[in-house]
């Protein structure tokens, strides 16, 4: 597996196109912004962050209904029944240019016919950039099928975490979850966590829920330093996931809730219908700076 190091100013990436389109770290002055990949590992949880296309996050049971249609999909052991994150991070992904600071990558579905597979075909296309600022992420999903296909994005960053690591970002709600870990409805974020004052995460307790109304940016500060993530137009949800007692958390932008496929058909839960040629598109930046 070839992997690619981008370099610009005091930072420094390493990304692997052929596992999953992943980021396998990212550094600001020599020290972790995202938690280190393992050397050698292949799963794909390990990863300092990776793409989720054509969808974010879990779909109930691994089947929804569109336009009529009765979709199922394939699941993997470890998530079943449900089916979690899309097929963008489970596939190579095919380099179109490179230089020091930059990488584009694309990849194409064909469609899984009738099968237990992602019906529509699509081409989704990623450019992972450093600048002196930091990291740039832009993931696309363009429709390449002829009917209407549903759509999300997201991105899923494993943030380095510090002894004295505090998370802020701002939001209107929380979506609570059953036991079978799918949305059930959406409280103040005071029923899980309210972030909007700053939280030390070793405080925090186990989280792992999709936030509504986010402001779009979230604040890490610990290690002496402050890292800033942005997740552009369109991310208007943020799922945090914060084991306890783990190294790492995440905060990935996306632009839909989980299970939104499967939400009623009045919810405005960020599902997009792309026409044919049609295209839905995430940013997602990253800058760090002394505190």
């Amino acid at each position: 597996m070839s992997l690619l190091t981008l370099t610009a100013g005091d930072w420094r990436a390493t990304v692997a196109p052929e596992q999953g389109g992943a980021i396998l770290s990212l550094e600001w002055r020599g020290q972790p912004v995202f938690r280190q990949t393992p050397e050698g590992a292949t799963d794909m949880l390990e990863t300092a962050c990776f793409p989720l296309v054509p969808y974010a996050n879990r779909i109930a049971d691994a089947r929804f209904e569109f336009e009529g249609r009765d979709v199922r999909l394939r699941t993997l052991d470890r998530f079943a029944p449900h089916a979690l994150h899309g097929d963008g991070w489970l596939n190579p992904w095919t380099v179109e240019s490179v230089d020091d600071g930059s990488i584009e990558m694309v990849l194409d579905w064909s469609g899984g016919g009738d099968g237990e597979d992602w019906p529509w075909p699509w081409r989704a296309r990623q450019v992972v950039q450093l600048t002196d600022l930091g990291l740039e992420v832009t993931l696309s999903v363009t429709n390449t099928g002829d009917a209407v296909m549903p759509a999300g994005l997201g991105l899923h960053p494993y943030f380095h975490k510090s002894a004295d690591s505090r998370l802020s970002l701002s939001a209107t709600g929380v979506w609570l979850t059953d036991a079978r870990e799918i949305p059930e409805r959406v409280a103040a974020p005071d029923a899980v966590v309210d972030w909007s004052g700053g939280l030390a995460l070793a405080e925090a307790p186990f989280v792992d829920h999709a936030y509504a109304g986010w402001a779009g940016a979230a604040v890490m500060e610990g290690g002496g330093r402050r890292v800033i993530l942005c997740g552009g137009a369109g991310a208007e949800w943020a799922q945090v996931y914060a084991p306890v007692g783990a190294d790492y958390f995440c905060v990935e932008p996306v632009t839909h809730r989980p299970d939104v496929l499967n939400a009623p058909p009045s919810e405005q839960g960020g599902l997009a219908r792309l026409l044919p040629g049609e295209s839905l598109s995430l940013v997602m930046t990253v800058i760090a700076e002394d505190l």
